[in-house]
C-alpha cells in the first residue's frame, strides 16, 4: 500500500519513547505513522480529519460498488410498487396502515 510505504515508520518502542502527548501533537503538524512491531505494520497514527476522509471514500467505494453491480445486473424490467406489494403479498391500505 502506498500509505504505509510513505507515512514514517516508528517502531513501538520509539512510540513509546515520544509518548502519546507528542504523536498527537506531530499528528496534528500533518505527520502520519506508522507503528512496526518486527517490521511488520501494526498501527496507523494519522489525524482525525484524515481518518473521516478514509471513512467517506470506504462508503463512497461501497456505493460505487452497488451502482456497478446493479447496473451490471439490470435486464431493463421494472416494477411498479404495486407489482411489488403484490409479490409480497401487502396491499397499498396495508402498507399505510403500518406504523412508523
Amino acid at each position: 500500500m502506498a500509505f504505509l510505504e510513505t507515512a514514517t515508520r516508528i517502531s513501538i518502542v520509539e512510540a513509546q519513547g515520544l509518548g502519546v502527548d507528542a504523536l498527537v501533537g506531530e499528528v496534528e503538524t500533518g505527520q502520519e505513522f506508522v507503528v512496526v512491531r518486527d517490521d511488520k505494520p501494526v498501527a496507523v497514527v494519522i489525524s482525525g480529519e484524515r481518518f473521516e476522509e478514509w471513512q467517506q471514500l470506504q462508503d463512497d467505494l461501497i456505493d460505487i460498488t452497488l451502482v456497478a453491480a446493479r447496473m451490471l445486473a439490470d435486464d431493463g424490467r421494472r416494477y411498479s410498487l404495486d407489482e411489488v406489494l403484490e409479490y409480497f403479498g401487502y396491499t397499498r391500505e396495508q402498507l399505510e396502515a403500518m406504523p412508523d
